[in-house]
């Protein structure tokens, strides 16, 4: 079996966005994160509270000096960075790669650069690809945890992930309980004066019937809105 990839943050600045970026690792079920010379020391304060409860992933992360240290016992290291005219480097989608290290046996790494700057040159060139995600070319702007989700995510469509529980729908409304809605309508509207002028009320009840069939009420839905139709009726019924 795979392992799943290692998350690796570069001379990570902020304790929020390591707690964001671990956040964004649990969602997708990653939680191996190690750290290359945290700015400010580690553990941070500030990376509990931005977590959101993925205190799993910063309880187990690991600190090293340098991005080789990091990557020492990991077979296929890939480093996120914009295409370099400089390095020369296989590139991959996030997709691709999440492919890549299912179709090879041993443990992969991914590495993210500081906030400000990015990986580095000497980062990159211990990477065996680099990985890109194709953004907008007059913007593209991604923050540390933005990247790491979408890694995290490309990485476990190929995972059994629990999805939100889907609710059975409430069937809908038999044809009776729909024309006493309706039928009540039109007896309110009559009552107002809305179907007028007379020679186009015929349509408007059309259209009337046609906007009330549309979304396919439950049953709980129709006595709902014959409700509302009945305190309209009578706005007052409690001071009586």
């Amino acid at each position: 079996m795979t392992n799943p990839p290692i998350i690796i943050l570069v001379r990570p600045q902020l304790g929020e966005n390591i707690g964001k970026a671990a956040r964004a690792m649990l969602n997708f079920g990653l939680t191996r994160l190690r750290l290359v010379s945290p700015r400010d020391g580690w553990p941070n304060p500030s990376a509990g509270p931005a977590a959101a409860g993925a205190d799993i992933v910063l309880e187990k992360a690991e600190v090293f000096a340098t991005v080789a240290e990091a990557t020492a016992d990991c077979t296929h290291v890939f480093a996120t960075t914009v295409r370099r005219r400089d390095i020369v480097k296989p590139v991959m989608t996030p997709e691709d790669a999440a492919k890549a290290m299912r179709a090879e046996p041993g443990q992969s790494a991914i590495l993210f650069g500081p906030e400000r700057s990015g990986l580095d040159a000497e980062d990159v060139t211990l990477a065996r690809t680099v990985l890109t995600v194709p953004v907008n070319p007059n913007f593209s702007s991604i923050n540390l945890a933005q990247a790491v989700i979408l890694c995290a995510y490309e990485w476990s469509r190929g995972e059994t992930l629990a999805s939100p529980p889907k609710l059975p729908l409430d069937p809908p409304a038999p044809q009776v309980e729909l024309e006493g809605l309706i039928n009540r309508m039109e007896e309110m509207l009559d009552a107002a004066g809305y179907f007028y002028p007379p020679d186009r009320a015929p349509t408007t009840r059309r259209t009337l019937r046609s906007v009330l069939t549309k979304p396919g009420w439950n049953s709980n839905e129709v006595r709902t809105l014959r409700g509302v139709l009945s305190s309209l009726s009578d706005p007052h019924p409690r001071d009586k």
